[in-house]
């Protein structure tokens, strides 16, 4: 068994159990092994059901009980529930399972059992929902240590994948050092087999951040290694096309209905130099949400069409690939100009993508909206001189290249949406230049914040209620897909069932989620688009969504739980339109410290200002639960949080290369072969 071992090869996983753990994008040893803890707990001490006098709902406890009765297992029609209650009349709880029926057999009378889990009042009566049982002995065992706590979904347990983690670890050979010696001497890293190790089962604390240390270095340093190595053997590629008439963009810009910023003008005047220049353009417009950078992205290409020539933008989702095309099509129609605009997306049909693929060869100086059918095999260009993608971090550099092979060397344009400062951006895209759109079209009103608690709930379904009957729609962000093992927050799932009961029925509540099959994602946010569903209850996928300027108000639960930088893209999806729009944080902690984080959000709309506040509020212990979005798909690796590893990464790779350019030296051989790996790994997390 190695690395590249399906899960399969692990003692104990059937083909049932093969299913579930792909659902998590678990199909090898090596993904079990990345599929890393999101948070770890230390196990309070035991405390007898009979002297708990009072409970604090955001603690966890470590009940003792004996089962004096059976347990109850009720059919709903959704789903099977466990009932047990325990204690005595004064001290009663009673024990809550969802599809978990087989606990049954384990909670048999006379058995002293440890329940661990949160209490809260609930019906009259205090409630735990989806405790873990253990043995008394086995639950002092790991007392005092620090015990891993995974994302999880359907048919897996966070037991399921402790066992399968340390079935694989078992294998001493599994994992082979490939950082020369002398660099791990150098910063002092641990050996990769025990960061490995600690990283899922820590001995304590500090061995936990020296893990994470060692291993957060490795995605860094592999990462901008892969892209400085292709870098250093490609040349810089001659601009064959010839680009005229520059003049013809400011007139576009004159007969827009606005203004646009300055910031916008200074990266198409920086665009114009690049597509004029000796050599092709690799440039990255980072732009704050909202900033405009779809309409900088149009004149690009019209100017690319007026100089006859194709030009292309990939999105990340059907549905943002459909609503450019929808504003594509609008503003050709509304310049007057002779621009054929081209769509291609993979759930067309066979005739659909062939007339696509027609028009491809013939229309010479086509705009081109698509998604990842756009660099398939059948989709050819003819005169291709501008490749956009949309939203760095669903593309890498294989894809851009994807593009490149399809004929003569195309300028190249990413658009991120991720605030990274400037330093740090460097590092991280330094194949390319970079703009900065920091600013916002003048005509949107800034959005009104507000971080409250969960008492709040009642009145901001009120306030949704309000301006769905204004005629406006609003995002409602849970951070589950459904209740699980070791869940604390709100699900989509059940929280979709409650708003619909709180809210009128004549107001459509929809659900979205990542899980779903990407038709069904496309029609439920199309859906939303059309103002066919007032409502939306959603993950954070919406996060990279389509415009809706109608949506005004973005609630967010548990926003405690998420990344500034994320909670601030998802804020992103309002504030589009003319209408005044709402964003709430619904804080489900007591902690000041995230009180203290959730107010730089409610101070400012700033994405720069919010990534640098954040990142002085953080610490060595802030690392789990808090991770940023949009970060290139790493998994561990934080680039505001882990900012001096990031440059200590930089500095090595430039040693390493500057000693060994083509990585021949024998001690670099296992770099090589590691590298190459890390890059197929990244690419299969971001699903391409």
């Amino acid at each position: 068994m190695d690395i590249t071992s399906p899960i399969t090869g692990i003692k104990g996983i059937g083909e049932k159990t093969q299913k579930s753990f792909a659902k998590m994008g678990v199909y090898t040893v090596g993904d079990i092994l990345l599929h890393f803890p999101r948070n770890y707990v230390k196990f309070p001490e035991i405390t007898d059901i009979d002297e708990l006098n009072s409970v604090n709902e955001s603690q966890d406890y470590a009940i003792h009980a004996v089962i004096r009765k059976a347990p109850l297992v009720k059919n709903t029609g959704r789903m099977q529930i466990t009932l047990q209650d325990i204690g005595s009349p004064g001290h009663m709880i009673q024990l809550i399972w969802y599809r978990m029926p087989y606990l049954k057999a384990q909670l048999s009378q006379g058995r002293h059992l440890i329940f661990y889990g949160r209490i809260k009042p609930k019906g009259g009566k205090y409630v735990m929902e989806q405790p873990v049982v253990y043995e008394v002995e086995k639950y002092e065992a790991i007392r005092d240590t620090l015990q891993p706590v995974y994302s999880i979904t359907s048919g897996i347990t966070n037991n399921l994948i402790v066992k399968t983690v340390k079935e694989a670890l078992a294998n001493d050979r599994l994992l082979g050092d490939y950082l020369p010696p002398k660099i791990r001497g150098a910063y002092g890293f641990c050996e990769y087999n025990y960061a490995m190790k600690q990283i899922h089962f820590p001995d304590d604390f500090d061995a936990l951040i020296e893990a994470r240390h060692r291993l957060v270095f490795d995605e860094f340093f592999l990462f901008i290694m892969g892209m400085r190595y292709q870098n250093k053997k490609q040349q810089k590629d001659r601009n064959s096309f010839l680009f005229t008439e520059p003049q013809f963009v400011d007139e576009l810009i004159e007969k827009l209905p606005y203004e646009l910023t300055n910031a916008q003008k200074n990266t198409i005047r920086e665009i114009e130099n690049d597509m004029q220049s000796p050599y092709v353009m690799q440039r990255l417009i980072q732009g704050d949400v909202g900033s405009g950078k779809t309409i900088v992205a149009f004149l690009l290409m019209a100017w690319a069409s007026k100089c006859g020539y194709q030009s292309a933008i990939m999105a990340p989702t059907e549905v943002l690939a459909n609503q450019h095309y929808e504003t594509f099509c609008s503003l050709v129609e509304q310049f007057g100009l002779d621009c054929p605009v081209i769509l291609l997306t993979g759930s067309m049909t066979v005739k659909q993508k062939r007339m696509a693929y027609e028009r491809m060869k013939t229309e010479k100086n086509a705009l081109i909206i698509g998604t990842h059918a756009l660099i398939q095999e059948k989709a050819d260009f003819e005169n291709l001189s501008l490749v956009i993608t949309d939203e760095q971090h669903r593309f890498g550099v294989k894809q851009r290249e994807t593009f490149s092979d399809k004929g003569t060397k195309p300028h190249i344009l990413v658009m991120s949406a991720t605030p990274i400062p400037r330093t740090l951006a460097i590092i991280i895209y330094g194949d390319m230049d970079i703009s900065v759109i920091n600013e916002v079209p003048a005509k949107r009103l800034p959005i009104k914040n507000c971080v409250v608690n969960t008492a709040y709930r009642p009145k901001a379904y009120s306030f949704i209620e309000d301006q769905v009957k204004k005629g406006h729609q609003a995002y409602v962000i849970c951070p589950l897909v459904e209740e699980t093992e070791n869940s604390e927050g709100e699900n989509v799932t059940d929280y979709a069932v409650r708003l619909r009961e709180a809210l009128p029925d004549d107001i459509k509540v929809d659900m979205l989620n990542g899980k779903m099959k990407s038709k069904l994602k496309d029609e439920v946010m199309t859906r939303f688009a059309k103002n066919e569903s007032q409502v939306l209850v959603s993950t954070t996928v919406v996060e990279v969504g389509v415009n809706v300027p109608n949506a005004t108000v973005m609630m967010i639960e548990n926003a405690d739980r998420f990344g500034l930088a994320q909670l601030h893209q998802l804020r992103g999806r309002v504030g589009r339109g003319d209408a005044q729009s709402y964003c709430i944080f619904i804080n489900s902690s007591n902690s000041k410290k995230a009180q203290k984080r959730l107010e730089i959000l409610n101070k400012s709309n700033d994405g720069f200002y919010i990534a640098s506040e954040d990142l002085k509020l953080r610490g060595p212990g802030d690392f789990f639960g808090i991770r940023q979005s949009g970060d290139l798909a790493f998994t561990l690796a934080d680039v505001y949080q882990d900012s001096d590893v990031l440059k200590e990464a930089s500095e090595m790779v430039d040693e390493v290369l500057k000693e060994d350019p083509e990585l021949a030296l024998e001690e670099h051989h296992l770099l090589k072969k590691k590298m190459e790996q890390f890059a197929k790994e990244q690419l299969k997390r971001m699903n391409l």
